[in-house]
């Protein structure tokens, strides 16, 4: 998949989502959730002043209706529209895409209604994506209770096209998130890790800059690739890319009330999980301050995913 060619970019997105906007759209209307469908659909726009003003649409609120719109995010109802005229999810997301003129492809993973549950080290299971994405922010929240495993309430049937994207890539890349509610879950639909397996593509994981609260604490590189390892059932990962450059002071302190903490690159414990996998340093890490957000820099990412085969 060249990132510097739009087309040839399959952003492969999950189907889980159960709070906020997309949680009740999901109840109420029986559709798939279409927020991360409608977030990848707006990061994939090419034209930046055309994103700028869908940005603005996708997440305006309509906090000034009354009824039972009031709250709900405008790009995810577009999403659910589309997807009820057009019969499904995926071909309602293939008419946002004309609609907006994006010519990456956008697959939901499956179009089977999940719900993803975690199970904790005391035995302690909770049910849903966005009950797991907030454990670590309730007041009863104990670190030492990690999450030990995750898998889906049914059976998670693919979708054909996302099997055929996988079966056709040369680089499937892994990218930073949520490590147990929003990344690693792809790797439960039924015949996904097995596609990978197969493609003969090369393995890409990015490493996340800091860790989450409730779901990552403590967590080095070597345990994130373990928890890959682990899902991948032992296929071989290409390369990681980790972030060098170092943080500041004042955005530490900030982050570490919030409970999180630079991921530490603990190469050693990594080359011994994975011993062929390259580990790949370059300066990602931005801060955006006005939204108090550590996030990677797009171009210095895109540019180390295309470099690897360089090295």
């Amino acid at each position: 998949m060249g990132l510097n060619q739009p087309e040839n970019i399959t952003a492969v997105v999950g189907t889980w989502d159960s709070g906020g906007s997309s949680g009740k759209l999901r109840t109420e209307l029986g559709i798939l959730p279409p927020g991360d469908l409608r977030q990848c659909l707006l990061a994939l726009m090419e034209d930046p002043k055309q994103r700028q003003v869908a940005q603005k649409l996708f997440e305006d609120r309509l906090l000034e209706v009354k009824g039972p719109l009031k709250g709900h995010s405008m790009g995810n109802l577009i999403t659910a529209r589309l997807e009820q005229i057009y019969k499904g999810p995926d071909r309602g997301v293939d008419a946002e895409r004309m609609l907006f003129r994006i010519s990456a492809k956008v697959l939901p993973v499956s179009l089977t209604d999940l719900h993803l549950i975690a199970q904790l080290s005391d035995g302690k299971e909770i049910e849903g994506e966005t009950n797991i994405d907030i454990r670590g922010e309730k007041r009863n929240y104990n670190p030492k209770h990690k999450i030990q495993r995750i898998y889906f309430d049914a059976a998670a049937d693919p979708n054909p096209e996302v099997l055929e994207a996988i079966s056709n890539a040369d680089k499937i890349i892994f990218s930073a998130g949520d490590l147990y509610t929003s990344v690693l879950p792809h790797l439960l639909v039924n015949g996904i890790k097995e596609a990978i397996a197969t493609s003969g593509a090369q393995v890409i994981l990015v490493l996340n800059l800091m860790t989450k609260r409730g779901e990552t604490d403590s967590y080095k590189a070597s345990d994130y690739l373990g928890a890959f390892v682990y899902y991948l059932e032992d296929q071989e990962i290409g390369a990681m890319i980790v972030n060098s450059n170092g943080l500041s002071p004042q955005i530490l302190r900030a982050y570490k009330k919030e409970g999180k903490e630079p991921v530490k690159v603990d190469e050693d414990n990594c080359q011994k999980i994975a011993p062929k996998m390259k580990i790949v340093k370059a300066p990602l890490a931005v801060y955006h301050i006005r939204e108090h957000l550590l996030r990677h820099d797009p171009a210095s990412l895109a540019k180390a995913i295309l470099d690897i085969d360089k090295r």
